[in-house]
């Protein structure tokens, strides 16, 4: 028998709280009254057992991604594993790098194909997925880092941009990082794109061997880990300023590639209080707006 998810409004009684296990959904729909009631009504049916699918196939989805063939059964699951195909030749890579994402891409799905919104989004833990129609737009904040307040930029996303997907990956994050950038936020066409490409451009926000960087076996934390013995960031010391742009450049050049290749539409990389951005995107300090210089520049921001 199904788990029945918890499911209540926030207090503003707009926004719908879909809540089960480690999956905590933030959703709002804009449109008439009826057609938001229908889309909140099929996102509480979709969000029922998804979380039972997923478990039914934890193992498998724990295993290194075969890029030429998926054994995975749920739709959710095969979602995650096609995000995370494009990388798995390269390194090592779970279809779990992708999990928050393609949660949050099935349930604006089932919204969309049941209502005739203006406006949608679900946020699952900072991943989201994105319905904008016309002039409507959505804000991405960028903190310092995601795991405690600290000064803020934006970008915007429009209706007429391709992004329909945000991800935020890093040390601070709930996932485990091999890299140590404080944050990499990644916009996407879907939001299950941009989970797994986040994780690729926080992974290559790294100095190997700096004595100033704490690792352990991510088995060690948690012994189920899909990452196993590999070895995560648990603490980054103070870095100068010339080992700070060393090892965002390294992100950079990993989200150049992705951005060349069509599998993101930009990136902001964070790390002891600078900031890149990789992209079209203007993101907007403080209320000013600073424009990159050209399609696929880099803009240093001090935080």
């Amino acid at each position: 028998m199904r788990r029945a998810p918890q499911v209540s409004f926030l207090a503003d009684g707009r926004r719908l709280h879909l809540q089960d296990g480690p999956i905590d959904l933030i959703i709002e729909a804009s449109g008439n009254e009826a057609d938001v009631r229908r889309a909140y009504s099929a996102a509480a049916r979709r969000f029922t057992g998804l979380l039972d699918k997923l478990c039914d196939e934890l193992p498998l989805l724990r295993q290194r991604a075969n890029p030429a063939h998926c054994a995975l059964r749920g739709k959710v699951a095969r979602r995650m594993h096609d995000a995370v195909r494009p990388f798995a030749a390269d390194c090592f890579i779970t279809p779990m790098a992708a999990v928050a994402g393609s949660v949050a891409e099935e349930i604006l799905s089932a919204i969309t194909d049941n209502s005739r919104l203006a406006r949608a989004y679900v946020n699952n833990g900072g991943d989201i997925a994105l319905h904008l129609t016309g002039a409507e737009q959505f804000t991405v904040g960028l903190a310092e880092r995601p795991d405690a307040p600290g000064l803020l930029q934006t970008m915007t996303i429009r209706a007429d941009d391709r992004t329909r997907g945000v991800a935020t990956s890093g040390r601070h994050g709930r996932s485990f990082s091999l890299g140590i950038a404080d944050a990499v936020t990644v916009l996407a066409q879907t939001a299950a794109q941009a989970d797994a490409a986040a994780t690729i451009v926080a992974n290559a926000v790294d100095l190997p061997g700096h004595p100033a960087i704490v690792r352990c076996p991510a088995c060690d934390l948690q012994p189920d880990s899909d990452l196993g013995a590999l070895l995560v960031t648990r603490d980054v010391g103070e870095l100068s300023g010339r080992e700070i742009d060393e090892a965002l450049q390294g992100g950079v050049a990993s989200a150049r590639k992705l951005l060349a290749a069509g599998l993101i539409e930009g990136a902001a990389l964070r790390l002891q209080g600078e900031m890149i951005v990789v992209g079209p995107k203007k993101i907007e300090p403080f209320g000013f707006r600073a424009p990159l210089r050209g399609p696929a520049a880099e803009g240093a921001i001090h935080a």
